[in-house]
């Protein structure tokens, strides 16, 4: 088992520019994943919002909602047109006690890849060997279920 990084793949009946704009339309991407940010995803460039209830899925929702207004914080690494969407963020950063900016940060990729089922995703989120020691097992554990359900809710949304 890799202990640095996740990966998760689901194949998307949905047409390429459409999952595209699911993951990096900002707006759409909280609708589903369940949090509110700021503004775009524009490369380069830190992007806030907080976390909120997921719109596509009630148990997800109950899931979230003791977290709802816990402050995210990303750094858009990558836009590659319809092909890569890369994130940064600080894994598992739900104790409002904690101060995660002096932490690394994770890298998150979502790849598209057309297939003759429909597209592609995979995304993996990788540099948890960096991340501190007394909460990395924990942040590990805690991503690998919320990618599964984030695969989960990425279909269901395109779904409806």
């Amino acid at each position: 088992m890799n202990s640095d990084k996740i990966v998760k793949t689901v194949l998307l009946n949905a047409p390429l520019d459409r999952v595209w704009r699911a993951i990096t339309d900002s707006k759409e991407f909280g609708t589903w994943f369940g949090m509110r940010l700021d503004g775009p995803f524009t490369a380069g460039q830190p992007i806030k919002g907080v976390i909120a209830c997921t719109a596509v899925d009630e148990e997800v929702a109950r899931m979230q909602k003791p977290y709802e207004g816990t402050p995210v914080h990303f750094f858009v690494e990558k836009i590659q047109p319809q092909t890569l969407f890369a994130i940064k963020w600080h894994p598992y950063a739900i104790d409002p006690k904690v101060d995660y900016s002096k932490e690394p940060m994770t890298l998150i990729t979502f790849e598209l890849e057309q297939k003759d089922a429909g597209i592609l995703l995979t995304i993996t989120e990788s540099g948890f060997d960096k991340i501190p020691l007394h909460r990395r097992a924990e942040a590990f554990k805690a991503n690998e279920g919320g990618w599964q359900k984030q695969t989960e809710l990425i279909k269901k949304y395109l779904e409806q």
